[in-house]
């Protein structure tokens, strides 16, 4: 990020560095010549480095590209100079695409993190599947706050949501397989069943539903 920082503001120290008695084509050679080492430091960066900065990078490059372009347009036998802004442009914009899909991967992640705390409470903290926090004590109120919250947000979850809902349910599933063993009360368990009762019906019919949904939105 430090070296997209120092890009910028070398590219606005070159741009006013052209000096004005220069011929057209020389300045629009020199402003090409920022364009091309703009983008070759920009494209160095890691993708997702790169996407916590990309509104600014992208403004800085929309400047630099109405630049260039303006700059070749009085130029005489400018395909050449034309063909330069293109290649550069073409490097840029694919690398761009790279940035955003790591960006949409990164925002898929922060909601899937952001949904399973919603289910699983304040004391899941990541990690994997095999939920060791867990225990005798605190699973019922673990199955609460999943089948409440489930049920509270039942009409806002796609199906790749459902999807997600059910990988961690069958993992808290197979977590108290081991706390049965633990000494988990016959009170607790019979409540526990009481919301798997709940929860599997609204499951399977607010997936449905969501699937359904999901197909008619893609004939459309």
């Amino acid at each position: 990020m430090k070296t997209i920082k120092i890009t910028l503001v070398v590219v606005a120290a070159s741009i006013i560095f052209v000096a004005c008695n220069d011929s057209q084509r020389d300045m629009a050679e020199k402003k090409i010549d920022n364009y091309e080492f703009f983008i070759d430091s920009v494209s160095r960066e890691a993708a997702n480095e790169a996407a916590e900065n990309w509104e600014a990078i992208e403004a800085n490059y929309q400047k630099m590209k109405t630049d260039v372009n303006n700059s070749i347009a009085s130029v005489k036998e400018n395909s050449g100079l034309q063909m330069e802004i293109d290649e550069a442009t073409l490097k840029y914009e694919t690398y761009k695409a790279k940035v955003i899909a790591e960006h949409e991967q990164m925002e898929a992640e922060k909601s899937k993190m952001k949904m399973r705390e919603s289910l699983l409470g304040s004391h899941y903290t990541g990690g994997d599947m095999t939920f060791t926090w867990v225990n005798k004590d605190n699973i019922l109120n673990v199955y609460q706050n999943f089948v409440n919250t489930v049920e509270k947000n039942k009409d806002t979850y796609s199906r790749e949501d459902w999807d997600e809902i059910k990988l961690l349910y069958e993992a808290i599933d197979t977590r108290k397989n081991t706390v049965e063993k633990e000494g988990l009360t016959s009170s607790d368990n019979r409540k526990i069943a009481a919301l798997k009762l709940k929860f599997a019906p609204m499951y399977t019919l607010n997936r449905m539903g969501a699937k359904s949904e999901e197909n008619a939105q893609a004939k459309k």
